[in-house]
């Protein structure tokens, strides 16, 4: 799992056409080869939002049952009720309820004992390191703390980068249900953190 910092810093992701997705995934129906398609573009988003939250090793098998499911599901899936992208985050994030004890333990680890040090990584000034390894630890224990749907939706938004709509569409809840749990997750994140707030720093 990466460290409680690195989770929130998400990589601006370039956003494919959302029309020419669901066409896609549309013609796959009796042209099940093209889902391939699906696969190819979203694949390494997909185990890279997964190996943050857990591990690499279960990352891997998550997500290619991520997409075995999405496959499986393609003739139930309906344009009109969000994008394939929010789609398949939907299923992603529905898999990891079954390791959210891996989550939580790797949340209390680095809590307690900081992140585990880059190996490969140069001399870096000692007051760096130790803040920074002291808002990991804070963060790791917010995160922890949070209810499963909490930190679900401002994960989705911080290390994702889901818009509100599109965590609403992933998750299958109200929009309203997005706004209210990300304001009482990030409330407790600043509260942890003494009135910081890196997940909107993520969002940037």
């Amino acid at each position: 799992m990466a460290t409680a910092v690195g989770i929130l810093r998400n990589q601006a992701q370039a956003r494919p056409n959302a029309s020419a997705d669901a066409e896609i995934v549309q013609k796959s129906r009796t042209e099940p080869e093209r889902f391939g398609a699906i696969f190819d573009r979203y694949f390494a988003e997909i185990h890279g939002y997964l190996a943050r939250r857990l591990t690499k090793d279960i990352a891997d098998d998550l997500a290619a049952e991520t997409f075995l499911a999405a496959f499986r599901q393609r003739d139930r899936y309906d344009a009109e009720r969000g994008d394939v992208r929010a789609w398949l985050y939907g299923i992603a994030t529905n898999l990891i309820k079954r390791h959210r004890r891996v989550e939580l333990r790797a949340y209390h680890a680095i809590e307690r004992l900081g992140p585990q040090k880059d190996t490969d990584s140069h001399e870096e000034r000692t007051t760096e390191r130790v803040d920074a390894q002291s808002i990991q630890r804070q963060l790791a224990g917010a995160l922890a703390r949070l209810n499963a749907g909490d930190r679900d939706v401002l994960l989705l938004v911080a290390l994702a980068g889901l818009s509100y709509t599109e965590v609403a569409q992933a998750l299958d809840i109200a929009y309203g249900t997005v706004c209210s749990r990300l304001n009482r997750a990030r409330k407790h994140v600043r509260q942890s953190l003494g009135g910081a707030d890196p997940t909107r720093e993520a969002q940037g």
